[in-house]
């Protein structure tokens, strides 16, 4: 489709006849939302956000989004271009988007409600409720057979579990060695054609792997986290998502938070697209009617299971703001919090996703580059982009980002229905908040 026409697109979907792109601009900007409050933002750096916002779904490559950036109890909120690629109903504040990988810092939130009530010891041992994770066998090599290994050096504990360098993960870099196919031969992830199956199924074929490195030895992405959901079920025996709507939704009114969404929300949830890569096509990766978060998944993971909205992530990263609160009550300890939003690696650690981040961009289109890693977020140490030190949070491979930043005390969440199959919403992203930081006027 022609730019003009992906221009008629948008405007038809924010109810204004086409027109010049300055005459959407203005409607863009009559739709921002803004609660009272004096929050720092300059009005020109706010209408530059806008503008980008708004361009990038001009150009076709990113049909909708809704963003929200908050500062200092003033809130405003965008919802630009259409649920679908070819057009149809307008994006609104209360669209649900799957969550992907920014599902977990919030199902983090599960583990360290145990952690403050001592269920779970960070240094505890976890073969007492994960049996399939005792008496591990490690690869001699990355790129080995899988039956050549040594024994772990220790048990693998809690804190391993929450700081995702427990043995066994997501490596981008190691696609083609045999344990990276047998992690997807095993339906180990959330990603593959078939859904993952039921948490002590899932739990079984994990067990049958060797790890890919000793316990403790070094960061590794994503199947961590889902191995707490199981880790947290078992230790609390409700389900993980039933302990999180208790402890974590409710509480903070995260109402549209779930890891499906029902039949009377579904006209809520845009399809998911996937572009080719070379062609950029735009490809449907998950539909919404009889998707597969149209109906509740076999297994509830927290590495990348979560639908939300924007307003209900508002809740959760301010809570976090505030030291673990929200309003009156009290969600987690502040020390559970400052464990959560700083940096738990070391340099050792933390070297194999620095690697991927600076040294394979072409893989992670420049995502993770934050110099550390707290639990279930990313942390950053140094000043590498428009970010300040200490922010946190993380980004999501269906096109979301969510992070807070407790010294300039703001949040930002961006969501959009394109995945990141090609880099569009990731450049779409880190100019979300290249504008939002440059909007700061204090």
């Amino acid at each position: 489709m022609s730019a003009t026409g992906h221009q008629a697109q948008l405007a038809e979907a924010m109810g204004v006849t086409p027109g010049p792109v300055s005459q959407i601009e203005n409607t863009v900007r009559r739709r921002f939302m803004m609660e009272k409050g004096n929050s720092g933002f300059s009005e020109t750096g706010l209408r530059r956000m806008r503008e980008v916002l708004g361009r990038h779904v001009e150009s076709g490559k990113i049909p909708g989004l809704v963003a929200l950036v908050s500062r200092g109890g003033e809130t405003h909120v965008e919802a630009i271009g259409t649920m679908r690629h070819e057009g149809g109903a307008p994006m609104r504040r209360d669209t649900i988007f799957r969550m992907a990988s920014t599902s977990k810092p919030v199902a983090m939130a599960a583990a360290m409600v145990l952690l403050d009530e001592c269920r779970l010891r960070l240094d505890d041992l976890v073969d007492q409720w994960l049996p399939e994770l005792a008496d591990r066998q490690v690869l001699k090599r990355i790129d080995g057979p899988l039956d050549d290994t040594v024994p772990a050096r220790r048990p693998i504990t809690v804190r391993d579990l929450l700081t995702s360098t427990f043995g066994l993960g997501m490596d981008m870099t190691a696609l083609g060695a045999p344990i990276m196919g047998a992690i997807f031969e095993q339906g180990l992830t959330p990603d593959l054609p078939e859904p993952m199956p039921g948490p002590d199924e899932w739990m079984r074929r994990l067990g049958t792997l060797p790890l890919m490195y000793q316990p403790g030895e070094r960061w590794q992405y994503q199947i961590s986290h889902d191995v707490l959901s199981v880790l947290v079920a078992r230790v609390t025996g409700q389900s993980f998502e039933t302990f999180l709507r208790e402890r974590i939704f409710d509480p903070l009114g995260m109402k549209d938070t779930a890891f499906h969404v029902p039949a009377d929300k579904i006209d809520r949830l845009p399809a998911l697209y996937a572009p080719d890569a070379q062609t950029g096509e735009f490809h449907v990766w998950d539909e919404a009617e009889g998707g597969r978060w149209s109906k509740p998944p076999a297994f509830q993971g927290s590495g990348g299971g979560l639908v939300s909205t924007v307003d209900d992530y508002h809740a959760y990263f301010q809570m976090l703001l505030n030291g673990g609160t929200h309003g009156s009550e009290r969600i987690l300890s502040r020390p559970a919090v400052e464990l959560m939003t700083t940096n738990r690696l070391t340099p050792e650690q933390n070297a194999a996703r620095n690697a991927m981040a600076t040294n394979n961009v072409h893989l992670s289109f420049g995502q993770g580059q934050h110099g550390g890693w707290g639990m279930g977020m990313a942390v950053r140490t140094y000043r590498g982009d428009y970010a300040s030190i200490g922010q946190f949070g993380w980004d999501g491979g269906s096109g979301t980002s969510t992070y807070a930043d407790p010294d300039k005390q703001l949040t930002g969440i961006l969501l959009t229905q394109v995945g990141m199959s090609a880099p569009n919403s990731a450049r779409l992203i880190h100019d979300f908040w290249t504008t939002l930081y440059q909007a700061i006027e204090d």
